[in-house]
């Protein structure tokens, strides 16, 4: 509404944001967050959805939703019919995504007025897909980002609306960078995403896709440890992957996972000299001490503090003592 006063004109603020209704697309703790701080916001929630979840677990999202008084739609997978058909009674303005780890069609993603837009943590266009944060960490990144796109048909490609980079520290794992930094950072880059909606200053700026990077989801094999392989690289993988899938190595073709390490570059202060250390082969166990189990790689040595052998995390010492391991033992596949 414009209101004039002589020669001044005055613009309400009630013309100049949007009101919406929100359907809300989510699964786990960060989308029972999220949704919970829109609530709190006074925000038009329409409704909430989910993925199925499988039997005995409990699907946090509907619980959420019913807490709330806010209408669920839980769904088989994002292309069902039957999703289709409950959505759109909904009558939704903008959709929100944020690990709704679905395909959703563009039958749905444009049919709210003001569109979609999703949460994705990576510095896009960089490592778009599945287990960003886990590929981030193993190809040594020292940074990641809380990214809102506005979602087209194609994988995490579409214009960013807004993004926030995050450290990764040289000690983070995948479980740290997520609970520590990404997830307190998502919830407020949502919120902010949907201000801007709201006041209509959202941005849609394009994605260079000369350097967009696609991962999937990381596998067992991926996440094999080559001991031949540089240092850091090693301890990269194994901090990217922990607490899942784990670093997988072997002692006598035995598998067992590695979880918490440390890196020592060079071989300053290893219980060994120098030329012994030398003759070693990569994968070689150097020294077993109550902290851990020191291991050579070509320029240094890894100092693991943690394993999982048998389905349960353990001390490397209370490894070494439960199958012999011994210094001059040797780990990997030969």
């Amino acid at each position: 509404m414009v209101f004039s006063n002589g020669e001044r004109i005055y613009v309400s603020r009630q013309a100049e944001v949007c009101t919406m209704r929100i359907m809300f697309m989510s699964s786990r703790q960060l989308g029972e967050t999220v949704l919970q701080r829109l609530v709190e916001r006074g925000e038009n929630v329409a409704g909430v959805a989910s993925l199925v979840v499988a039997p005995g677990t409990t699907n946090r999202m509907k619980e959420a939703a019913t807490r709330l008084g806010i209408p669920y739609v839980e769904a088989k997978n994002g292309r069902s019919p039957e999703f289709y058909e409950q959505y759109i009674k909904l009558k939704p303005d903008l959709n929100i995504m944020a690990r709704f780890r679905t395909i959703v069609p563009e039958s749905i993603l444009n049919y709210p007025k003001l569109g979609t837009i999703g949460w994705h943590p990576s510095l896009l266009p960089k490592y778009a897909g599945a287990d960003s944060l886990t590929w981030a960490i193993i190809f040594g990144e020292t940074k990641t980002a809380n990214t809102i796109l506005w979602t087209d048909k194609g994988i995490d490609t579409g214009p960013i609306l807004l993004q926030k980079e995050v450290e990764i520290s040289p000690d983070d794992t995948s479980a740290s960078l997520y609970h520590d930094k990404i997830t307190p950072g998502a919830v407020e880059t949502i919120v902010e995403a949907v201000d801007l909606i709201k006041n209509r200053t959202a941005p849609r700026i394009p994605q260079d896709l000369s350097r967009y990077s696609y991962y999937s989801f990381i596998t067992e094999k991926d996440a094999l440890i080559n001991w031949v392989q540089p240092a850091k690289r090693i301890y990269d993988l194994i901090r990217g992957t922990n607490p899942y899938p784990g670093a997988t190595t072997h002692f006598q073709d035995r598998p067992f996972k590695v979880l918490d390490s440390e890196l020592h570059l060079g071989f300053e202060g290893s219980a060994l000299d120098a030329v012994t250390v030398a003759a070693i082969k990569a994968g070689g166990v150097i020294d077993i001490t109550s902290q851990g189990i020191k291991v050579v790689a070509p320029d240094g040595v890894i100092l693991i503090k943690a394993v999982n052998a048998d389905g349960s995390k353990i001390t490397a010492a209370h490894f070494a003592d439960q199958v012999g391991l011994k210094v001059g033992d040797r780990f990997g596949m030969h």
